[in-house]
Parts: C-alpha cells; sequence; structure tokens
C-alpha cells in the first residue's frame, strides 16, 4: 500500500506541475537566463513548492482550517503570476532588458541582463525558491485528496520528496523548452522584446483568470 501511495503521490506532483501558473512562472524566470541558471531555477522552484507543501500540509493535520480560508491560497499564487506579468512588461516598456554580446574562444556569447550594469548574481535562483515556497500553499489541499484516495493519515517526508520529484521532472523539462527559446529567439534587442512582452502578457491573462476563477 505505501509503493502504491507514493506512486499516486508522484504522479500528482507531474500533473500539479502542468498548472499554467508553475509552467508561467519558470518561464518568467528562466527566460533569457543559460543552461545552468536556468536548471537551478527550475530545480529550486520544484524544492521549494514541495517544502511549502509538506509544510501546510502537516498544519492541516493539527488544525482544522476551513475550505475558505485554504483558498486563499489559489488567490495568492495567482497574485503572484499577475505581479510577475507586470513587472515583465514595465522591464519591457521602460527599456530595462538589455543584450551583450561577447567573443570568448572565437565563440559568440549572449548575455542578457536587467537595468543598466550587467552583473552576475543569484538573486533569480533564490526568488524561484521563494516564489516556489510560496506557491506550494495552493497545492496543499490536492496533496490531501490525494493521500485521502489511498487512506492515508499523515504527510511524511518520503510523500513530498515524491511529489517534489514528480514536479521536478516537469519543470525540468519545461526549463530544456525555455532554453531551447533562450538559444534560438533571444539573439536581437528586438527579439527579446517580443519575447518578455508575450510572458509578461500571458502572466498578467493567467494571473487574471485564476483570481477571478
Amino acid at each position: 500500500m505505501e509503493n502504491i501511495a507514493l506512486l499516486l503521490i508522484f504522479w500528482y506532483g507531474i500533473l500539479h506541475a502542468f498548472g499554467a501558473d508553475h509552467l508561467t512562472a519558470i518561464a518568467d524566470f528562466s527566460i533569457g537566463k543559460n543552461k545552468r541558471k536556468t536548471m537551478l531555477i527550475t530545480t529550486m522552484f520544484a524544492i521549494g513548492h514541495g517544502i511549502s507543501l509538506f509544510i501546510f500540509a502537516k498544519i492541516l493535520e493539527t488544525y482544522k482550517i476551513s475550505d475558505e480560508i485554504l483558498a486563499y491560497g489559489d488567490v495568492i499564487s495567482a497574485s503572484v503570476i499577475l505581479g510577475m506579468g507586470i513587472y515583465l512588461l514595465f522591464l519591457v516598456f521602460t527599456n530595462r532588458i538589455n543584450l551583450s554580446k561577447h567573443i570568448h574562444d572565437g565563440k559568440e556569447h549572449i548575455h542578457i541582463y536587467f537595468g543598466k550594469a550587467h552583473t552576475h548574481t543569484n538573486k533569480d535562483v533564490s526568488s524561484a525558491f521563494a516564489i516556489g515556497t510560496l506557491m506550494g500553499i495552493g497545492g496543499v489541499r490536492g496533496m490531501l485528496v490525494t493521500l485521502g484516495l489511498v487512506e492515508s493519515a499523515s504527510v511524511d517526508f518520503t510523500m513530498v520528496l515524491a511529489f517534489t520529484l514528480g514536479v521536478m521532472i516537469i519543470f525540468l523539462a519545461f526549463g530544456a523548452f525555455i532554453l531551447y527559446i533562450n538559444k534560438n529567439l533571444l539573439n536581437s534587442q528586438e527579439n527579446i522584446k517580443r519575447v518578455f512582452t508575450v510572458a509578461g502578457v500571458i502572466s498578467v491573462i493567467v494571473g487574471t483568470n485564476f483570481l477571478l476563477g
């Protein structure tokens, strides 16, 4: 029974990762990043998501919280997506997304950065972890429903690990798709504006749809 439960949780993680809000968040953070940074972002988002879900699921095992209050988790997720979309559009229309080309060992390398100066930081990785953690609140109810199907009364670490692995598989696959976009489309300032505008508009639409729904 335990193995069946883990498989169901793993499958739930895969299905959960296909949510438009999750893929939109991954795209917003990964567009314009190199391979290493994109894989780090997707991995940290999935880990943050799993940790958050584990913590809140354990809380719900101890304290009875109404569905009305739990619904605010979805509101938080939607607000995050909407906010990221608005921020991306702000960056585009204020010309804060820039492109720099360098030649290393005879090969051209393109760097995309935000603001006036080209700097190397890991803020986007830590931000992806934080956003993944925050958005994990919205998945708690689905996890508990899945546990109910396997008659499990307690959420343990192995279940959350199975869920996180399911989420991570889809996120990494989607990250590979974003890498293709980064490599083949983000090669000019004009294309950068187009791609980030599309990402921003999609984020606003997805976020607004979740809030209204």
